[in-house]
């Protein structure tokens, strides 16, 4: 059996990984040590199901994993933030999409920097982002799709928002799958991140925040 946090989450030793992060936390490991080894970990496994060797129960496994660890970091994380937001953020998987890893990552990594996150989950029509949108008012919309059809769904939901006149209040990211320049002009987006590490470095820099 793998003894490292990185081979034990790809590996979907469970029970042996979450043990391990909660003996890194109490002997005082840095918690944003221990969110990097994860990070690197869920992109070997998304390397995984893109290459066909993991499957979607592998997906999934690797999720729940990826819950509870967050589970116990999160406290920590949020201890040495700053009590007040950095901003609003809309996320959402888009309608016709049920993939909620990467979403949820992304979500987690935005809320340890400091974003309110309003998270609508997967499967999103395009006119629940509207009412979200009317209701918080936020600088930034994220929507994630894994799925190619997600890239439809993506174009329509700022089609939407366009047509609701929310278009030039907020900035809006892409993410998850195969995303690049060509699908980010497709959509409609004002940037596309790779993952949730460059979610966070964009929606700082259009906050302006450091």
């Amino acid at each position: 059996m793998p003894e490292d946090l990185i081979n034990l989450i790809v590996d979907l030793y469970e029970k042996e990984a979450i043990e391990l992060v909660q003996k890194k936390v109490e002997v005082g490991e840095d918690p944003l040590k221990i969110l990097d080894q994860v990070r690197l970990a869920m992109a070997k496994v998304g390397e995984k199901f893109e290459n066909k060797e993991f499957f979607l129960p592998d997906l999934i496994m690797s999720g729940e994993i990826l819950r509870q660890i967050t589970e116990i970091l999160e406290p920590k994380l949020k201890a040495g933030l700053k009590a007040e937001s950095l901003g609003k953020i809309v996320l959402g998987t888009v309608f016709g999409d049920i993939h909620d890893i990467g979403k949820d990552i992304v979500r987690f990594m935005l809320e340890t920097n400091g974003f309110e996150v309003y998270d609508l989950g997967v499967d999103v029509p395009k006119g629940k982002f509207v009412e979200k949108i009317k209701e918080v008012n936020p600088e930034i919309i994220a929507l994630s799709g894994f799925l190619t059809l997600a890239y439809n769904s993506m174009k329509e939901t700022i089609e939407e928002i366009k047509k609701a006149g929310l278009r030039e209040k907020a900035k809006i990211m892409i993410g998850g799958g195969q995303m690049d320049e060509r699908i980010r002009k497709y959509v409609g987006a004002d940037a596309y991140g790779e993952d949730a590490v460059e979610a966070v470095v964009l929606a700082k820099k259009w906050v302006g925040a450091k």
